[in-house]
């Protein structure tokens, strides 16, 4: 049914990554078979419901892997995803059941080892720390059984996705289609009207200056900052991994429950407060990219609400295998307007440049009326150059797009493109060709996209009969919580 899959298994199991939220991972997540019958159905499948208290949970748990920000899981577009997620799973859960889908206990135990926490609970012996995994299991609310069960449903997960790619369907003849629409090159000769050229003729009064400083104030605003301090604990690796995990539970406890301070959590452990100026909400300038504060869930959380305006501490957050960080905002420094003296000159490069852009525009539409009465004028055009979709040249975006829709009945053609922030070009096309040798390599790439994209296709298709066999129903619409806007 499924036949032009089998190549790209890369693609479906990446779309089952963005599909599915696992409802039997190591750490946090319940029994799949736990519903929750006395809260508000949302949507049943095949009889059984995705509650709203499901949706919350899984919400929460979503939230604090990026970065701990409640304010994320009482979104409601953020809910809606994780609603759909889940909806997904249900879907997916079904369609192993009704195959009767089996995993062998060899392909189970191959699978586990592959779980980088359950390596790390070998000894140097070769043998298994099962009070360990045990005691791990438990302090997420799991039992073997639970967490078995949910490795094996993976696994069959993976085994349902293998049987829909087993076979491909190619279609030679449209991926030659397209190949030759992409290979069509026109030989084209631009003529270029920049806003610089015509600066020379602008010049704005201090009345003009002052105007559109205040008309466009928020282009002269200097974004908000904050000034920080955070701690860094980091794994010795000469150190027994038990005895980091107590101190990473002590540094995440502490920061959290002596959340007005990083002294307590700092002097325990022995860990010095480091400073950091200037963090925008892109982060820290002028900092390595592994450093603290350029980690997007580190900058996200200390411009959640309780850290920026109540300067508490941020939930530690793992940046790297064995780096926790925790942080609290010093200092905030709102966004302002800055004033006129301060940017002036830039309000001028600004009025010029934009006037400026006016006046090229303005030449280029005077430019293109004469041209349109004589064609076949070519005065003022650059040197006529061949392109096509694969060897655009210079030409990007909406200039290609222009130039290639272009009917090839009714040459020469010309077009006009707007460059915004530039000013405009006309281009010249006088004739259309198809090359006389083809790249294989090139053919060969747009064969494997337009296979990808019936792969895609496809697999919308195969869960849609899924959905359909599972009689899916919505029962009632996923709103915004009580205490929240819902954006």
């Amino acid at each position: 049914m499924f036949d032009s899959v089998r190549k790209h298994r890369k693609i479906l199991q990446f779309a089952l990554l963005l599909f599915i939220v696992p409802s039997f991972a190591l750490f946090g997540i319940s029994s799949y078979s736990e519903f929750m019958d006395k809260e508000t159905d949302l949507v049943k499948v095949n009889g059984n419901p995705i509650t709203l208290q499901e949706v919350d949970m899984a919400a929460k748990r979503q939230a604090e892997r990026v970065g701990g920000n409640a304010q994320i899981a009482q979104s409601l577009p953020f809910r809606q995803a994780i609603l759909n997620e889940l909806l997904q799973q249900r879907i997916l859960g079904f369609a192993v059941n009704d195959l009767r889908l089996q995993v062998s206990k060899k392909e189970l135990v191959s699978s586990l080892q592959k779980i980088p926490q359950i390596r790390a609970l070998y000894r140097e012996d070769g043998t298994f720390d099962d009070a360990r995994f045990k005691q791990l299991l438990g302090n997420n609310g799991m039992n073997e059984e639970q967490f078995y069960a949910g490795q094996s449903f993976e696994l069959k997960i993976a085994q349902l996705v293998n049987s829909v790619a087993r076979t491909e369907l190619a279609n030679p003849k449209l991926a030659g289609i397209v190949s030759s629409l992409y290979e069509t090159e026109r030989q084209v000769q631009a003529l270029q009207f920049n806003a610089k050229d015509y600066s020379s003729k602008v010049n704005p009064s201090a009345d003009e200056l002052k105007a559109f400083y205040e008309a466009n104030a928020k282009l002269f605003e200097q974004p908000e900052y904050l000034d920080v301090e955070y701690i860094v604990l980091k794994a010795d690796p000469k150190e027994d991994p038990k005895v980091f995990s107590e101190k990473a539970d002590l540094f995440a406890n502490m920061t959290y429950d002596q959340s007005d301070s990083l002294k307590p959590a700092a002097d325990k452990l022995k860990l010095s407060i480091q400073t950091q100026k200037g963090v925008t909400r892109s982060g820290a300038t002028g900092v390595s990219k592994d450093h603290p504060l350029a980690n997007p869930k580190v900058v996200q959380a200390l411009y959640g609400d309780e850290a920026r305006n109540n300067k508490r501490n941020i939930e530690a957050v793992q940046i790297s295998p064995g780096v926790f960080v925790s942080a609290r905002v010093v200092t905030l420094h709102p966004a302002q307007v800055l004033p006129f003296a301060q940017v002036s000159s830039e309000v001028k490069r600004q009025v010029i440049q934009r006037a400026a852009e006016k006046l090229a525009i303005e030449a280029a539409n005077e430019k293109l009326a004469s041209l349109e009465k004589d064609p076949k004028n070519a005065s003022g055009f650059a040197s006529p150059v061949w392109i096509s979709r694969n060897k655009p040249g210079n030409l990007l975006g909406p200039s290609l797009d222009q130039v290639m829709t272009v009917s090839p009945d009714k040459l020469p053609a010309l077009v006009s493109v707007s460059n915004p922030g530039v000013g405009m070009t006309i281009y010249r096309i006088d004739q259309v060709r198809q090359p006389s040798n083809s790249d294989p390599k090139i053919l060969k790439a747009q064969a494997g996209q337009i296979q990808a994209l019936a792969a895609q296709s496809e697999f919308a298709g195969f869960m849609s009969y899924w959905r359909n066999s599972a009689d899916v129903k919505v029962i009632n619409p996923l709103k915004a919580p009580s205490n929240s806007s819902g954006s």
